[in-house]
Order: structure tokens, then sequence, then C-alpha cells
């Protein structure tokens, strides 16, 4: 994390056979019989990387995060070699299936979800426990490093990490880091109350983190790069 978001585990799909990057439909899932319909995994790489962006629902023009996708596929789908999903991702922007923005995808052909208001339930928290020095406040497209800590209202700690680095405002982590760390100065601490809807919503993050969960943070700003 957070990593729309924790980071995707090591490792790759150790089946021998040739991988499929490319698609054979962006969009068949399930085949009929004579009987009854019955599911189907996705065939081809591509195809899992549109299965995963259907099931995330992510709104807003960016759709969902490469990491979130790629956490998907491992998680949901038994699928985890990143060197085919990062061919799989170029090939559909290539293809026309996918429109990337940043770190983020969407299927082409889909409707764009409307983004959450802020009525929607409870809004981010943030506190300042310190504030760090400098001039330098971290803002979208800056490269951050950051240590942290994420816990559940149980007090479950599901995730943590002494130096985690990812583009601000890209779409790498979940969105109440996005908003959350913006304005850092290096060196500054904060506590974020995350709720569902900047975090991981309905679906949570298996296997850690259940679905409409609050997270709580703590996070300090290690470093800024400037882009």
């Amino acid at each position: 994390m957070p990593p729309k978001e924790k980071k995707p585990a090591a490792g790759t799909n150790n089946k021998k056979k040739k991988e499929n990057v490319t698609t054979s439909t962006s969009s068949t899932t399930t085949t009929t019989t004579s009987s009854s319909k019955h599911k189907q995994q996705p065939k081809s790489v591509l195809d899992k990387i549109v299965a995963a962006i259907r099931a995330l629902k992510d709104p807003g023009t960016k759709g969902s995060s490469r990491t979130s996708i790629q956490k998907y596929c491992q998680s949901e789908l038994e699928y985890n070699n990143p060197t085919a999903l990062k061919k799989a991702f170029q090939q559909g922007v290539q293809k026309g299936i996918l429109v990337q923005t940043g770190q983020s995808f969407r299927v082409t052909a889909d409707p764009v979800l409307a983004e959450a208001t802020e009525d929607d339930g409870p809004t981010l928290r943030i506190e300042d426990v310190a504030v760090g020095t400098g001039e330098e406040t971290a803002q979208h497209g800056d490269s951050v490093t950051v240590s942290y800590r994420g816990k559940l209202d149980s007090g479950y700690e599901f995730d943590k990490a002494a130096k985690f680095t990812f583009l601000l405002g890209a779409g790498d982590v979940i969105k109440g880091w996005d908003r959350g760390i913006e304005g850092m100065k290096k060196g500054g601490k904060r506590k974020l109350v995350v709720p569902p809807k900047l975090g991981y919503g309905k679906r949570g993050c298996k296997p850690d983190i259940p679905g409409n969960a609050t997270l709580y943070f703590e996070v300090t700003l290690k470093e800024i790069e400037k882009r």
C-alpha cells in the first residue's frame, strides 16, 4: 500500500505454456451452452486486464490503477506474471482497447463511471503530527518516498513499509493517499483516516482488507523528487 495497492507479491506464474498477450475479444467472458450459461476464465492476458478493470468499477476518467489491476489478477484470477501483464497493458493501449492516463487504465468501449461526491458518506480526515521542514511541499506529479503503517478499526495492522516510492496523483495508490499526502513537507508525519470510497470500497482487498473498511494510516514523508 497502499497501494491500490498493496504492492503485488513477488513471483511469477510457473506454468510453462507460452503466455498469450493478445486478446481474442475484449468483451467475451461467458459462453452459452444449449442448456445453461457458465462463466469462463479470461483466456488472454489482455482479457484478464479487461475483466479486472470491469470488476473493480473505479469511477472517473482515469479508471483503475495498474497496481490494483495486477492485485485483482493475482487474488481473483490466480494470475501473477508482471512481465506478461506489462506487455499486455502496452498492447491494449496500442490497439485502442485500453485508455491510459498516467498509471491508470480504463476500457475504451465502456462508459465512464461517475465520481462519488463529497455527500456520499464520510470524507478523508487528516491530522498533522509533525509538519516537516523546507519550502517544498508534495504536489501531484512529484515522486514521493514514504514510510507508513496501515490498520483497520480492529487495530489489525494489514500493511507497513519503511520505504515506498510512488508518483503522487497518478493513481498508483488509493485516492485517500493521493489526497492525504499532497501538501506534506519532507520529514512531515500525518495520520490519515480513509473512508471506504477513498480506499478499497465495497470490494476490499483480499485477504487482509474487508469490503467497506475504514483505513487508518500513519505516514512519514521521507523524500520529494520534483518532476
